[in-house]
């Protein structure tokens, strides 16, 4: 349920899929007075054991991103990501990196500060917590504030989904 929190509002648009609940941890359990901090949530989650993680990438010369779409809403431009199958799925190291150049390549506009930080929140959470979303939406009027802050704004500095 937390994971679900940090990222409620990761491109809301589209309510017609069902999100998948995020495991629960024990070392996620907390009073609702005392929510985590995103760095708490970072230090208690299991990351994938080095030797669980592929050392060569299964989807070596697969997109990771089937397409990219600019749309226009109340707060100004938005892009939609839409990942690929293999980019759902992939936990290859670097995939993140990978995928974002797909972005860059399908739309070089998407290079403005603070958009990179949206879209590795996205694949770092929303891939977890809705894995079956159809897109993902990252906009270049939100204010580039880092990764960490960009994580704690759940994937949407500056203010909500709208």
């Amino acid at each position: 349920m937390l994971l679900s929190l940090l990222v409620a509002g990761c491109g809301a648009e589209d309510t017609s899929t069902a999100s998948t609940p995020a495991p629960s941890s024990p070392a996620l359990s907390t009073s609702p007075a005392a929510a985590p901090t995103p760095q708490a949530i970072a230090t208690s989650l299991p990351g994938t054991p080095l030797a669980a993680q592929p050392t060569v990438d299964p989807y070596e010369g697969i997109p990771l991103v089937d397409h990219v779409e600019w749309t226009e809403n109340v707060d100004g431009a938005r892009l939609l990501v839409f990942p690929s199958e293999p980019g759902r799925r992939t936990t290859y190291p670097g995939s993140d990196e990978r995928a974002w150049q797909e972005v860059l390549a399908q739309s070089p506009a998407a290079d403005t500060p603070g958009m990179r930080d949206q879209f590795v929140c996205h694949w770092d959470w929303a891939r977890l917590v809705q894995p079956n979303k159809p897109s993902w939406n990252i906009e270049p009027w939100r204010p580039a504030v880092g990764y960490p802050a960009t994580v704690q704004a759940s994937c949407n500095p500056g203010g909500p989904e709208r």
